[in-house]
């Protein structure tokens, strides 16, 4: 009997990998489990949630890959993917204005396919997954093994995780076990991340970033080698033209289809949220969670109370409102019962030009009578969050 089950265990990956799929992950990394488990003929509801998490965690080493092969080290920006720091490349390939379509466009359909094992798990489905966060790890510069700085502590630490992880003081790094909940935060996750995507292909930035590159370049052959009159805007330089392709890019006219797809996946990632939060109040154990309920401990030292848990219902309520157009954005130049209306803003968009917007001539055709939402609710949230407000948020998508 225990011949046959050798025999069986490396006949099928997944009978050997379920049990310690962290360790695997950290000895191979994502793609080559990815892979194991793409391969499995009748995966258990585990194994389809570590497929799914794989999946989404190899959407984000993709676009990690492409900024180091682009040098795009640091923080790009304050945007999914873009706020994670990268390591610097020694030798990067020539600048690609188109990138930041490439990799929406390569997330979109990652996120998709995360999302179909994801999808397969239901309320009556067990699933119990243990991950250590150390082993997990993002090859960033791509060539197979683990580097300094690759880490998914070290980069998601302040961002989706607790600062405190990448601090000298956090000697063990946690374990979560990912359970039936967790499968539709996640598969939420998904479709807040392509929403991302699919607002920056609707307002594609390349042909933007293209120019104001040029301009920026020949405004330095003009000045050639002399050195900067003034320090504070040579240090300044580059998110001035990241604002300007920014607006750039706004002034087009976007893409019908991305915005409505970007609504579509917001609905969506309330949808599941509702699922997650229906799933996770009625859980009775207390074993390494990774998002509580109020009965439960947080693996990762995150406080999570009920008055925090219905707030933040309270808010993707309003948001939902928002969506369906339900509500009005209130905005300065209209008075109390009446205000925009989002959803047609996402269903018949328009260009998005500073002073038409400020101003409010070109926003009369989003302009309506009705409801206006309130931010009480948002500032219930964040009352309660001493400080904390944007980890939770990222958290709990």
């Amino acid at each position: 009997m225990r011949r046959l089950l050798c025999v069986l265990a490396v006949a099928w990956p997944g009978l050997a990998g379920a049990q310690d799929i962290s360790g695997a992950i950290a000895a191979k990394g994502l793609a080559a489990v990815e892979g194991e488990l793409a391969a499995l003929a009748a995966p258990t509801a585990s194994e389809r949630f570590a497929l799914g998490g794989l999946r989404f965690l190899g959407a984000i080493e993709a676009a990690l890959q492409l900024r180091y092969r682009m040098g795009l080290s640091g923080r790009t920006m304050d945007a999914p993917v873009l706020r994670l720091p990268v390591p610097e490349n020694p030798n990067p390939e020539p600048f690609d204005p188109h990138f930041v379509e490439t990799m929406a466009s390569d997330l979109l359909a990652r996120m998709a396919q995360a999302g179909e094992p994801l999808a397969a798990i239901g309320d009556a489905d067990e699933v119990a997954l243990r991950l250590n966060l150390a082993d997990l790890w993002f090859d960033v510069d791509g060539n197979g093994a683990r580097g300094k700085g690759e880490g998914v502590i070290e980069l998601a630490a302040g961002t989706v995780l607790p600062r405190r992880f990448n601090s000298a003081d956090q000697t063990v790094p946690p374990t979560i076990r990912f359970d039936t909940a967790d499968a539709a935060w996640l598969q939420a996750y998904t479709h807040m991340l392509s929403v991302a995507a699919e607002l920056v292909l609707a307002w594609p930035p390349g042909e933007a970033i293209a120019e104001v590159n040029k301009a920026a370049a020949a405004m330095r052959e003009v000045a050639g080698d002399a050195p900067p009159v003034n320090a504070l805007a040579f240090m300044f330089e580059d998110e001035v033209d990241a604002a300007a392709s920014l607006l750039l890019a706004l002034r087009q006219q976007p893409k019908a289809e991305h915005t409505r797809a970007a609504r579509a996946h917001a609905l969506e990632t309330i949808r599941l949220n509702k699922v997650f939060w229906a799933r996770v109040g009625a859980e009775t154990d207390n074993d390494a969670e990774w998002i509580p309920n109020a009965r439960q401990t947080s693996a990762l030292g995150v406080a999570l109370t009920a008055e925090m848990a219905t707030a933040w219902q309270a808010v993707l309520a309003d948001a939902e409102d928002l969506l369906e157009g339900r509500k009005l954005i209130p905005y300065w130049r209209l008075k109390s019962g009446a205000g925009l209306n989002l959803k047609k803003m996402l269903e018949e968009p328009i260009p998005v030009d500073l002073i038409g917007w400020a101003q409010g001539k070109d926003l009369l055709v989003y302009a309506e009578r009705g409801t206006r939402a309130n931010a009480w609710n948002w500032r219930e949230f964040t009352s309660l969050l001493r400080g904390d407000s944007m980890l939770y948020v990222l958290l709990l998508n």
